[in-house]
C-alpha cells in the first residue's frame, strides 16, 4: 500500500521556486522551478515573441534548451532570437529542431543538462499523451515548456487537452498580453505585456 501523507507532513514541505521580479512576479507570482507551463494562444498573438522572452529570464536561472520544431532555424526565429538578444547567452541557450522523445530522453540523462526544456510546438513534435507523461515523469527536477497551437480559442487535439490539465502554469497569450491562467496566478487581472505598440493597435482596432 502507498503512503497516506498527514496534514502536518504536507505542511513542513518547502518547494524552490523561481526568483521571479518585476513584471514577471506581478503576472505570474512564484512558480516551482520544476513546473510544466503550457502556453498557447492564437497566430499573430505575440506568442512566440512572449516565449523568446521567457526563454532570456529563464537563462538567468539555468540552461534552456529550445525545441524548434514549428520554424526550425528559419529567418523568423533568428530575427526573433536577436531582437530578444539570446545570441548573448551563450552557453546558457540550445536550440534543437529534430529530437525524439527517445533523442530528448537521452540529452536530459547527460550532466549538466538543461533545466528548462520549451517545445515549440507540441503539435509539431508530434507526442502522444502517454510518452508525453513519461517524459514529464522521468525527469520531475526539469521544467518542460509546451508551446500549444489553437483551434477555435482551444488547444490543437487531444492530447494538448490533456497536457494542459496536467501543466501547474497555464499561460494564453492574447493580444500582446500574456495571462496566467494556472495555480500560481497572483492576479487574475493582472498581464505580462509582450509588445507594447502591439497592445496599442489591437486596442485601436477595437
Amino acid at each position: 500500500m502507498k503512503r497516506a501523507y498527514s496534514p502536518k507532513e504536507i505542511a513542513k514541505r518547502t518547494y524552490k521556486t523561481l526568483p521571479f521580479g518585476g513584471k514577471w512576479a506581478a503576472a505570474f507570482g512564484s512558480p516551482e522551478e520544476n513546473s510544466t507551463w503550457f502556453i498557447s494562444g492564437a497566430s499573430a498573438s505575440g506568442k512566440s515573441s512572449f516565449v523568446m522572452q521567457l526563454a532570456y529570464e529563464l537563462t538567468h536561472y539555468g540552461q534552456v534548451l529550445y525545441l524548434s520544431y514549428e520554424e526550425g532555424l528559419n529567418q523568423s526565429f533568428q530575427e526573433r532570437m536577436l531582437r530578444f538578444d539570446l545570441d548573448k547567452k551563450q552557453g546558457w541557450f540550445r536550440v534543437v529542431t529534430s529530437d525524439t522523445v527517445e533523442d530528448l530522453t537521452e540529452r536530459l540523462k547527460k550532466r549538466h543538462s538543461a533545466k528548462f526544456i520549451i517545445v515549440d510546438s507540441f503539435q509539431d513534435a508530434g507526442w502522444e499523451w502517454l510518452e508525453t507523461k513519461a517524459l514529464l515523469e522521468a525527469f520531475p527536477k526539469k521544467s518542460f515548456i509546451f508551446i500549444s497551437q489553437e483551434a477555435k480559442g482551444q488547444p490543437l487535439g487531444k492530447p494538448a487537452v490533456r497536457l494542459r490539465y496536467r501543466a501547474g502554469v497555464k499561460v494564453r497569450v492574447v493580444g500582446f498580453r500574456a495571462y496566467c491562467q494556472g495555480r500560481f496566478n497572483p492576479d487574475a487581472g493582472n498581464s505580462f505585456v509582450v509588445w507594447e505598440e502591439g497592445v496599442l493597435r489591437t486596442s485601436n482596432n477595437f
